[in-house]
């Protein structure tokens, strides 16, 4: 989203400077970092929501550019971890660092991101008053703990066909401790009261997993994230959730068992899905969540529109 690029492209610079300045001996590792930060990940939307959390709280959202970085650089660090249990090859059409330099190279890359944002956050928090900067550390260290948990636990349930979409739910809704945590993070920067954290922490939460259910969505769409995830991770939430039909899961499985899932094999999928009474109970629950994020932005002090154009895109474009 535009917005989002635009709120958070000053801290992704940030991010991309401090560890593309770092000297780096091994080529490959150098190359692995820049090609990832350069070409291939984009992370405006952590960012970009801090500002914006900053601001819904009567805050200076320039303020958080720092922080912001930091952020960008760890959430890039888990994405190149999970990479690497998902063994995914290609996103979005490009080679992820996985792909391109192989496994040793992407952990080691990720280990940077990682160490280089925690630098980067104790930089940033440093001029903070000591209970803010205490409570920003305390909220990323839980919520990267939290993340870890539910990856760890998603990576121990691969193969499982008899998994329920309400189980797997679950294991997504713990996925969004960054989601709530960038949110509190954004009104304690803006200087918000302890009930303005709270409501902030929620909305973020409930913004968090409207992204991931829509991304969810969108895996349903794209045959080589369907292939991946039928064969190396978990089915995308809307398949999961339609197995409760014994005919729809025959059909499906028949689908995905076959060497190739092409395009149209894909569109087969897709519809099965998405013609399924539980595919439109699953985007009520999603329109539920946008109403009760909306109910909430009445509390704030800022950013109400961009808010609440933000929880309604998170349906848009799905079939």
């Amino acid at each position: 989203m535009t917005l989002l690029r635009e709120r958070g492209k000053n801290a992704l610079e940030v991010a991309k400077q401090s560890i593309l300045q770092e000297r780096i001996e091994y080529k490959p590792l150098q190359e692995a970092l820049r090609y990832f930060m350069d070409e291939f990940f984009k992370d405006v939307m952590h960012p970009g929501l801090l500002s914006i959390y900053c601001e819904a709280v009567g805050g200076d959202p320039d303020e958080t550019t720092q922080v912001g970085a930091a952020m960008v650089l760890l959430v890039g660090a888990a994405d190149l971890h999970d990479d690497i249990i998902d063994q995914s090859t290609t996103k979005n059409g490009k080679p992820t660092v996985f792909g391109k330099f192989g496994r040793d190279v992407t952990v080691l890359a990720g280990d940077a991101l990682l160490i280089k944002g925690v630098f980067l956050l104790f930089e940033a928090t440093a001029i903070l008053p000591e209970n803010n900067k205490r409570a920003i550390l305390r909220l990323i260290t839980q919520a990267f703990f939290d993340l870890s948990s539910a990856e760890a636990e998603e990576a121990s349930l691969r193969g499982k066909i008899d998994l329920s979409g309400r189980e797997y739910l679950e294991i997504l809704k713990r996925k969004t401790a960054v989601s709530e945590a960038t949110a509190r993070i954004g009104a304690i920067l803006g200087e918000g009261t302890p009930s303005e954290v709270g409501t902030i922490g929620e909305i973020g939460h409930i913004l968090g997993l409207l992204n991931t259910m829509r991304d969810e969505f969108i895996d349903v769409f794209e045959p080589d994230e369907l292939s991946n995830r039928a064969a190396r991770e978990i089915l995308p939430l809307p398949v999961l959730n339609i197995f409760q039909d014994p005919k729809k899961k025959d059909e499906i499985f028949k689908l995905l068992k076959r060497r190739k899932i092409t395009r149209q094999k894909t569109e087969r999928i897709l519809d099965i899905v998405m013609e399924a009474t539980e595919t439109k109970e699953l985007k009520n629950q999603m329109q539920s969540l946008i109403r009760k994020g909306i109910y909430q932005l009445s509390c704030l002090r800022g950013a109400k529109k961009t808010l609440a154009l933000l929880l309604e895109s998170a349906v848009e474009d799905l079939k």
